[in-house]
């Protein structure tokens, strides 16, 4: 039995019926361009801040783009502050045998790939706010699935996959339900869910939850 009551595999998702909620994806999509526009102004000092600590701390660049697929399988670039060494894809296959989360990811509470101010932004998912650059270009939206990377897909079921039947999100209900401490099949019946119920006051709800736990961390790493 997984956690958070969920008790068995639901049918398959109608993507059609997905694709034609035209005036939720509108109101979304017009919440989507203000708020992270609202937000890139507004913790603009945070951001400038950040981006020194991670000069001073590790030489490299203060951000990390990453190859990710979103929304029905479109590949494109997320951006995150760098968190990590310069090295770190390369000393991953050294690592996976440490992995502490089943199914198509990776996560380990003690990465040695994680730099000093890494392990505090990654904490406080400071790290995660220059996604707000890809809100704005469309290519995520505030909620939603996170995006997979394209090796994760790779072990994907076509029933995982319909985790990419919507834009994929900086936030959503797997990170306010649990987060690293959810396995990989729960968080693809979290993001299902997510998707059933999806709508103008629940993604709000996230939203806020998101916030609280920004502030009380409930198991990033």
């Amino acid at each position: 039995m997984l956690k958070y009551g969920i008790r068995e595999r639901r049918a398959f998702l109608d993507q059609a019926a997905i694709d034609h909620r035209y005036i939720y994806h509108a109101l979304k999509r017009f919440e989507d361009v203000i708020l992270s526009a609202g937000g890139l102004i507004f913790l603009s000092p945070l951001l400038i801040g950040v981006a020194i600590a991670i000069k001073i701390d590790d030489k490299g660049p203060v951000f990390y783009r990453q190859e990710r697929v979103g929304h029905r399988g479109k590949h494109f670039m997320m951006f995150k502050f760098r968190s990590m060494c310069v090295d770190a894809e390369e000393k991953l296959k050294e690592l996976q045998k440490y992995n502490e989360v089943e199914g198509a990811m990776f996560k380990i509470k003690q990465d040695p790939r994680v730099t000093r101010i890494g392990r505090f932004i990654r904490r406080y998912s400071i790290d995660e706010l220059p996604q707000l650059f890809n809100v704005l270009t469309g290519d995520m939206s505030l909620v939603g699935p996170r995006p997979p990377l394209p090796r994760e897909l790779k072990e994907y079921t076509e029933y995982d996959k319909q985790r990419l039947y919507v834009i994929p999100g900086c936030t959503g209900l797997w990170q306010v339900s649990g987060r690293n401490d959810v396995g990989f099949h729960e968080m693809v019946e979290l993001d299902l869910k997510y998707i059933r119920k999806s709508g103008f006051l629940y993604d709000l709800g996230i939203m806020l939850k998101t916030i609280k736990i920004m502030v009380f961390p409930n198991g990033a790493y």
